[in-house]
């Protein structure tokens, strides 16, 4: 699943982000969600959260089904 709605997205959720700086090369993070950043419910290139460890970026894989 992708991690453009809001909806799909809650704290505790495990997701794999791209943090700002790796955005060119694409590399993810993988966490657990703390807090949601995005407050629109839809976002196109992924809804921007905190993880447990304080790392930022926007969600791109959920990885809870």
């Amino acid at each position: 699943m992708n991690g453009k709605n809001r909806s799909d997205i809650k704290p505790g959720t495990h997701v794999k982000i791209v943090q700002k700086q790796d955005q060119r090369s694409g590399k993810l993070t993988e966490g657990t969600v703390v807090d949601i950043l995005t407050k629109s419910p839809v976002h196109p290139h992924g809804i921007k959260v905190r993880l447990q460890d304080g790392t930022v970026g926007r969600v791109k894989e959920i990885l809870d089904a």
